[in-house]
């Protein structure tokens, strides 16, 4: 598994070598721009949203978000992509903080209209996921919701179909989301499949 200096190394190329995968349409990025498009313009239905992003990279999604009148709050482990995000985005609360060990002290004491996390939780073992997704839960705002984008599946069977496609490139480290899977814990989440690997799942308060 990628660690932090991993990250930090790769942070200068990160979005070119997603932008790669996802034209080719090839695991694991293939819908990328879809799923980070349907996420921007669900939270733009809200003006002027105040929204957390768990594992932000080089502020693709946030950028954006930023210069549409969202107030940003952020958190990612990688003092590299804070560099590079702070720098589209001054004014935005950014903290370096491994999210494998929850949420920053911070960000804890805010409320926020959208948490969103796009291909960042995979790293979090299937009881970590729920116990991080309780915990963003009692920071929401009234109405508030997380939205998750990642490789994510509705159900195991998908999830061995694509495993199986990607061949030598799957990634054994990684943990994905399977929404039927998640439901046991939260009966309310709702999932959408962009691509044959990405997907996003949704959770109100």
């Amino acid at each position: 598994m990628l660690d932090k200096n991993d990250f930090d190394l790769w942070a200068d190329g990160y979005d070119r070598t997603v932008g790669i995968s996802d034209e080719e349409n090839t695991y694991p990025f293939a819908g990328y721009r879809d799923v980070l498009g349907d996420i921007f313009r669900a939270i733009m239905e809200k003006p002027n949203a105040t929204v957390l992003d768990i594992g932000f990279g080089t502020g693709t999604l946030t950028t954006k978000l930023y210069e549409h009148g969202c107030s940003i709050y952020g958190q990612d482990f990688s003092s590299r992509m804070i560099e590079l995000a702070s720098g589209k985005m001054p004014g935005s609360h950014l903290y370096q903080e491994d999210f494998t060990n929850g949420l920053a002290e911070p960000l804890r004491d805010q409320c926020y209209d959208f948490i969103v996390a796009t291909y960042s939780l995979h790293h979090l073992s299937d009881e970590q996921k729920i116990s991080f997704l309780r915990t963003l839960c009692n920071c929401l705002k009234e109405d508030g919701k997380i939205l998750n984008g990642d490789v994510a599946f509705e159900n195991r069977d998908k999830l061995n179909q694509c495993r199986q496609e990607a061949g030598d490139e799957w990634d054994e480290e990684e943990i994905y989301f399977v929404a039927d899977e998640l439901r046991s814990a939260f009966p309310g989440i709702s999932f959408q499949q962009v691509s044959h690997c990405a997907g996003i799942l949704a959770l109100a308060r």
